[in-house]
């Protein structure tokens, strides 16, 4: 079983003009949300353990994920649905968003402990959910738990500078979190943010210095990921979206796919780490196949099995 935490959201994706005005569409999303709708169209068994609002647009994200296979673990929650304008530009997206006192806030600690099935192998927690509240601490507590009992725990920071009013604590949080995480996948934004005074390459040496991770993966767009084990790595050339629509759920895909990977093959810690250059080309290369095709639709719109 892999157990997905985290956001989510309806993402209000522009996508077009009329009168010079830009278009906006709504689309269920938020980033632990993707990541658990890509794992899930992928054949995986996935629990989704964040309440879901139990308003109109909560019967969307809810209905979206059931669909597809995804267990609700957590019941609904009468709190407000969050929200995120996602305004692109030459196929990039900017966010805003809107998520004081919603229903994907309202958790605690004896809730996630309750809404987490037994049988959990794989654990994902990022992004939003990280950034501060009570909340937060209660992701990172639960994180720290599921890693002492064996479960592989998986990072995606996907940091989102412009809802973060209080860097320090909110990176401090982060790097706490390395010392207990399994898998990482971060950005070059994401690395960017974290240590905006080292080149990229000494950021991602400084960060896998810090981390307890056995298998590190940096995403670069267009230039495509670095994989890194405790004795290898390789370089994997991005997937080619043809037509290129927007990136919005890209790094979601991969992260989905790539944990997905990870609990069809069975892999554990010690797998992961030693995993040579071949099996990490192998597991980044579907993952970068799938970001890619989900970039060719507008917003996150993960590839099912047949599709890879």
């Amino acid at each position: 079983m892999i157990v997905v935490g985290g956001e989510n959201l309806i993402d209000y994706v522009q996508t077009g003009y009329d009168g010079g005005l830009p278009v906006y569409t709504a689309i269920p999303g938020g980033s632990c949300y993707n990541v658990a709708l890509a794992a899930a169209r992928q054949g995986n068994p996935v629990s989704y353990i964040t309440p879901i609002s139990s308003d109109t647009l909560g019967e969307l994200l809810a209905s979206r994920l059931l669909a597809d296979g995804v267990t609700l673990a957590a019941p609904r929650d009468i709190a407000p649905t969050s929200l995120a304008v996602v305004s692109v530009i030459d196929s990039i997206p900017s966010y805003q968003f809107y998520r004081q006192g919603t229903a994907e806030r309202q958790i605690t600690a004896d809730t996630l402990n309750k809404n987490t099935d037994a049988a959990v192998k794989v654990f994902h927690i990022g992004s939003l959910a990280l950034i501060d509240g009570d909340d937060a601490q209660a992701w990172e507590n639960h994180f720290y738990t599921l890693h002492d009992r064996g479960v592989i725990t998986a990072l995606d920071p996907n940091a989102r500078p412009i809802v973060v009013t209080n860097k320090s604590p909110y990176i401090d949080r982060l790097l706490r979190m390395l010392a207990k995480t399994i898998v990482l996948k971060l950005s070059d934004e994401d690395l960017e943010y974290i240590f905006p005074d080292l080149t990229l390459e000494e950021a991602f040496d400084k960060i896998c210095a810090l981390s307890s991770a056995s298998l590190m993966v940096l995403t670069q767009g267009a230039k495509g990921a670095i994989a890194r084990s405790k004795i290898s790595q390789t370089t994997v050339p991005a997937g080619i979206a043809s037509p290129l629509v927007d990136t919005v759920g890209a790094g979601d895909t991969f992260m989905g796919t790539l944990l997905g990977q990870i609990h069809q093959l069975n892999l554990n810690a010690h797998d992961l780490a030693h995993l040579d250059g071949e099996g990490l080309t192998a597991l980044i290369s579907r993952a970068a196949k799938a970001a890619a095709i989900n970039c060719q639709s507008a917003g996150c719109n993960p590839p099912y099995l047949k599709d890879l």
